[in-house]
């Protein structure tokens, strides 16, 4: 008995039917729901800070200053994680700089993507020369610290949002590059390729429609560990002075404020800091979590 046409339309395609069940198995992990709980606070956070932040993040109180968390002595009722040197609210501070961190870090990997992708589709598809170019070109830049070689440039071109975001994502595209390469080098000979070829289809389209979705799980899970990366780069930058400036808040300008001031409150460094930490691992938790999904190998055992 041959199948409707209505019931045809319905049946997902393997892509769908594929993601559907990563998707199942992710949100069944509790790991996977935890770090996805908190990375959820975190856009939060970031997206409606007006809306969660208790007091103005600005605002100064010099009669409040340096105040420990509201459920110790000396705590001041509704400042719950206590006051920094200018008697400013911490966790209004705090909300109001993941806006600052998440920004920054989304938009440094998602340069740091685009140009590692199409350096790795060019370097692995066509191989030769293109790709001897490539691979010395990301051994020249991997060969430098990374932190001290975006300190260098960050001090040279000026601490804006904008340089921060280029400067942030390229100097993580070798690494993407390098990902999407590997991968392309094990699917560009395939059967599906070869008979993309032989019909005549066009070199970009081959390498757009038919390698990079084969690469693309490759490319989320690396995203998602360069993401804890990049915040802790970007909360490196900002305690160093070089990330984006007063008065706007900032995790690592918290930390290194509050620096000064441990012997006589402890919070405020360790309350930004334990949200950088807590971002960091929820997204190395995910990345493990979204490897161990996207890999067939890993997911059917």
């Amino acid at each position: 008995m041959s199948l409707s046409p209505t019931a045809d339309a319905a049946e997902p395609s393997p892509a769908q039917s594929r993601w559907r069940t990563v998707t199942r198995r992710l949100f069944t992990k509790k790991a996977a729901q935890l770090s996805l709980a908190i990375i959820l606070v975190g856009f939060l956070f970031a997206l409606v800070p007006s809306l969660l932040a208790p007091h103005d993040p600005y605002a100064q109180e010099l009669t409040l200053r340096l105040r420990p968390p509201a459920f110790m002595e000396r705590g001041v009722p509704g400042y719950w994680l206590g006051t920094d040197q200018l008697g400013r609210d911490i966790l209004s501070r705090i909300i109001y700089g993941a806006r600052i961190t998440l920004f920054v870090s989304i938009f440094a990997v998602l340069v740091s993507g685009v140009a590692g992708v199409a350096m790795g589709l060019i370097g692995g598809y066509y191989g030769g020369k293109a790709d001897a170019v490539i691979l010395r070109l990301i051994d020249i830049q991997l060969a430098f610290p990374l932190v001290l070689l975006v300190i260098a440039v960050v001090a040279v071109v000026g601490p804006s949002l904008t340089n921060l975001i280029i400067i942030m994502g390229l100097s993580g595209w070798p690494r993407f590059a390098r990902v999407v390469r590997g991968s392309v080098l094990s699917v560009r000979n395939k059967e599906f390729v070869e008979a993309a070829r032989a019909i005549g289809v066009k070199t970009p389209r081959i390498m757009v429609q038919h390698i990079l979705p084969n690469v693309l799980s490759a490319v989320i899970v690396y995203a998602s560990f360069d993401l804890a990366r990049m915040i802790l780069l970007e909360a490196t930058l900002s305690f160093l002075g070089l990330g984006v400036q007063p008065p706007s808040p900032t995790w690592g300008g918290m930390i290194s404020d509050g620096a000064k001031y441990m012997s006589l409150s402890w919070s405020v460094s360790l309350s930004p800091g334990i949200a950088i930490a807590l971002l960091i691992l929820a997204f190395n938790i995910l990345g493990d979590e979204l490897r161990d999904a996207l890999d067939p190998q890993i997911s059917d055992n």
